[in-house]
């Protein structure tokens, strides 16, 4: 599983990747280690779900590299 980006050429410097990849934050690389960690079954579902509403993470929300 890919914790972070190398950019693909989009940008200039690393702020102006993050700002480009919204989602490339402690939170969310967190939340995608314990969802790796969920699919080895190294973790229950409600570890998971008490963090993403202890992270304030919106589930919902729209994939940006969907976008």
């Amino acid at each position: 599983m890919s914790l972070g980006t190398d950019g693909f050429g989009r940008s200039e410097s690393r702020v102006a990747l993050r700002d480009f990849f919204v989602e490339v934050d402690a939170k969310h690389i967190g939340l995608a280690t314990l969802t790796a960690l969920l699919r080895d079954k190294q973790i229950k579902l409600d570890v998971l779900q008490k963090a993403v509403k202890d992270l304030g993470i919106n589930p919902e929300k729209a994939n940006p590299a969907n976008t």
